[in-house]
């Protein structure tokens, strides 16, 4: 009963108190982020780094991406669209001997099964191939052995090339980008798969697609919990409890006759029109702890509620994630009714606020063209903050520290 009654106290206040700015803007109640993280948000990297973008042979991204243009538009995109922007961006070099940083562009989640889904098997040998390629051609990855240098691994599980969890943390991270940065959607802390010093940043959304899907930012948000996605993975996981780790079947099995909760595995046409119509967008853990859910419900205004134990969020040292969303651990998944009606009025009004920045929907996108303040701004935004580098990184003549021949043996095969 309690549920009931604050749907009919609160949700109307909530819809008369409360619009929402899309990604085209139009007036609307904002909040600026208080203090440096807005200020981090804001920041401009051009003049604070220079990166030089080595010439591959095109087998290791345009013939790629020839063969399948499917990898356009699927949440892996970044590494592609990166290359891209860097090619054109001011903070490109063409000079190597003035880099801060050094770029490989290789497009390691260009390989999709009939169903679209990347095949991270191949990625360690083009990874490995091209590293042995640049370590051959320039002198620069051997002065350090790729400590200043820097690789888009937007995979499930990073560098660790696999979508199973269980089988990433065996493989561990590909032993030749141990001394990289690595910028990867999946961040998770205490994780073999995740480096310290990695970037963290959002998987890709198409921005044009989004945009097309706005509705009028006064439209009221009358449902209160929404999620559409898979809750049981029969083909991957027949027994349940391993995929999300048993919390999107908790989701289901205690929310899917609560009249609060807009669950299904349906996908509707509707679905971007529909988190403009919620409060609350559940973004919980899959096979990894991201998903582009919680790019779509930043940008849709919608109040991320974050269920992904130990996750670590994208650009998490520019954007206030705990002002923004909701967390609950997973163990508390059962109790989501009673968490989300208990978070006060104003407290949702703030969230919805801070949610309709456009600095903080901006940094989410990797829009076409680059925009000031977007997520290829940020990315750079992080590595500048990473310099200058320690001497340390330095190896002397003929020193070595990685291992060329570790890994699986499959790895170790010519590309």
């Amino acid at each position: 009963m309690k549920f009931f009654m604050w749907v009919f106290l609160l949700l109307p206040f909530l819809l008369e108190n409360v619009s929402v700015e899309g990604i085209g803007g139009g007036s609307v109640r904002t909040e600026r982020i208080s203090g440096s993280a807005g200020d981090v948000l804001e920041d401009n990297p051009v003049g604070k780094l220079k990166v030089y973008v080595y010439e591959l042979p095109s087998k290791y991204n345009r013939k790629i991406l020839q063969k399948d243009p499917r990898c356009l538009t699927h949440m892996f995109a970044a590494e592609i669209f990166m290359h891209q922007f860097l090619l054109s961006s001011p903070v490109r070099t063409l000079n190597p001997e003035e880099a801060d940083w050094f770029y490989t562009p290789v497009y390691s989640t260009c390989d999709l099964a009939p169903n679209g889904l990347p095949l991270p098997f191949k990625s360690p040998r083009m990874m490995r191939s091209a590293i042995q390629l640049i370590s051959a051609r320039w002198p620069y990855w051997n002065r350090t052995e790729g400590a200043d240098h820097f690789f888009l691994v937007p995979h499930d599980f990073g560098a660790c090339f696999h979508y199973q969890e269980e089988k990433a943390i065996k493989r561990g991270i590909l032993p030749l980008l141990q001394r990289s940065t690595l910028v990867q959607t999946f961040g998770q802390r205490h994780h073999v798969c995740l480096n310290e010093g990695s970037i963290t940043i959002p998987p890709y959304a198409p921005p044009e697609k989004m945009q097309s899907r706005l509705i009028p930012p006064d439209t009221p948000r009358a449902i209160f919990v929404y999620f559409r996605g898979l809750f049981y993975d029969v083909d991957n996981d027949p027994e349940g409890g391993y995929y999300a780790r048993g919390a999107r079947a908790s989701i289901w099995e205690n929310f899917k006759n609560n009249p609060l909760f807009d669950i299904s595995t349906d996908h509707p046409t509707t679905y971007y029109e529909d988190m403009q119509r919620a409060i609350f967008c559940l973004c919980p853990l899959g096979w990894a702890p991201w998903s582009p859910r919680l790019v779509e419900a930043v940008i849709f205004g919608c109040i991320p509620v974050i269920i992904a134990d130990d996750i670590v969020l994208p650009f998490a040292d520019a954007i206030p994630w705990e002002e923004i969303g909701v967390f609950v651990a997973e163990k508390d998944v059962p109790y989501l009714d009673t968490i989300l009606t208990s978070i006060p009025v104003d407290v949702i009004l703030r969230k919805q606020r801070l949610l309709a920045n456009p600095s903080m929907k901006q940094a989410m996108l990797f829009p076409q063209p680059a925009q000031s303040g977007d997520a290829f701004h940020q990315i750079l935004n992080g590595l500048a903050r990473k310099l200058p580098h320690d001497r340390s990184i330095y190896l002397k003549p003929g020193e070595k520290v990685l291992n060329w021949t570790a890994g699986p043996v499959r790895d170790l095969k010519p590309w």
